[in-house]
């Protein structure tokens, strides 16, 4: 785990952004064991490979996670937003997302990085 990183979700203001960037930090570790975290345009990134996988960022109403090299995946309807190349996920105060389809759907989109 990179102590960059570490420091900017201890960092965050708001607990749920806190507790929503810590879950999705969990996620990509579950997804992608070998995962090469560093913070980079201010917010933190998953590389595999060197190539971008994930990141989050956190705005004053969400918390945004994108997940990248998802072209060739199905995404479910009205959840994600963006181009086929990357899609975003944003949460707000108290929403709550399923762990296990979103580690499904980074280790797909990382699977071929």
């Amino acid at each position: 785990m990179n102590q960059e990183v570490t420091d900017f979700i201890e960092a965050l203001k708001e607990p749920w952004h806190k507790e929503l960037s810590t879950g999705l930090r969990e996620v990509v570790r579950q997804a992608i064991p070998n995962v090469h975290e560093r913070i980079q345009y201010k917010k933190p990134h998953f590389l595999k490979n060197g190539k971008y996988a994930a990141a989050i960022s956190t705005s004053k109403e969400a918390v945004s996670f994108t997940i990248f090299n998802c072209s060739a995946l199905e995404f479910p309807e009205g959840m994600f937003e963006g181009p086929p190349e990357r899609k975003t996920l944003k949460l707000r105060k108290g929403d709550t997302f399923d762990s296990e389809q979103l580690v499904s759907l980074v280790g797909q989109a990382s699977g071929t990085l």
